[in-house]
């Protein structure tokens, strides 16, 4: 972990969805490596062990409580990180749910709108209040989207998700490209199948009849021989997409599925 250590000291990361997972092992690597962290979440009980685990490491940490698809709850939280840092350096765009799972006939508006709310609209909001702030001097946006949407399409009933994690991508270029001017990157991480705790927010039901007769070959991912990564794996490549060591890259999706979606794209 040396590697790591000290190579943000004086920046400021915003992390949301840092309760669990990704976002919570995203924060406690980019606090390890020397920054001050505003982690955003609605859960309390998580988000305060996430503080109390970075604070008790050493560094400086702000908990936000707030949800993504609200826009004054988001507006709030990055006037906060205004009042207490005065600077915000790197923004990873982490908080999301998988949603209903289920024939596009048997998905609800509301159910529709609630993915596509939380993936998308929180992650637009995310970025717009954090552009004020990130203006001052540049930084790095880090978007955490998913193969789903962009490499795979065969996990049936995940149309809202997939949908959601498309536009995310689409997001990610259309902001790069507008925001370089004021020396921000933009880029998307796309991970395949992760340990954590995201299956929580799904919900599935009779997918089996829209499921297409497909035959995988044997392992659904290559490089681990079916094992599922892990967030800590995914936390690395937010500090390389964070930090100065990839200062040159914008506009980008990354990959990072062991090989999955090369056999089930």
């Amino acid at each position: 972990m040396h590697f790591y250590k000290d190579t943000l000291v004086g920046k400021v990361a915003l992390v949301t969805g840092a309760g669990s997972g990704i976002g919570k092992a995203s924060a406690k690597l980019l606090a390890f490596s020397g920054a001050r962290i505003a982690v955003l979440g609605i859960s309390g009980y998580e988000l305060t062990a996430t503080c109390d685990e970075i604070r008790h490491s050493g560094a400086e940490v702000l908990m936000l409580p707030a949800d993504v698809s609200q826009a004054e709850q988001m507006e709030r939280a990055l006037k906060k990180i205004q009042e207490v840092w005065q600077r915000l350096d790197i923004v990873v765009a982490n908080a999301g749910i998988n949603g209903k799972w289920a024939p596009i006939e048997e998905i609800s508006p509301e159910e529709w709108d609630k993915t596509l709310s939380v993936n998308l609209r929180g992650t637009f909001l995310t970025v717009k209040y954090s552009l004020p702030l990130l203006k001052l001097a540049g930084g790095s946006i880090v978007i955490i989207s998913s193969v789903n949407g962009n490499r795979i399409f065969s996990n049936a009933g995940a149309s809202a998700y997939a949908s959601s994690k498309a536009g995310q991508a689409a997001f990610g270029r259309m902001s790069a490209l507008e925001l370089a001017r004021h020396h921000i990157r933009v880029n998307t991480i796309c991970p395949g199948s992760i340990s954590t705790r995201i299956d929580e927010s799904t919900t599935k039901q009779d997918l089996e009849k829209i499921r297409q007769p497909v035959d995988f070959p044997a392992g659904s991912i290559p490089l681990t021989k079916g094992k599922p990564g892990t967030a800590g794996q995914v936390a690395q490549l937010v500090w390389f997409l964070a930090c100065d060591a990839s200062n040159h890259i914008t506009g980008t999706e990354v990959y990072i599925d062991g090989g999955e979606s090369l056999l089930q794209g």
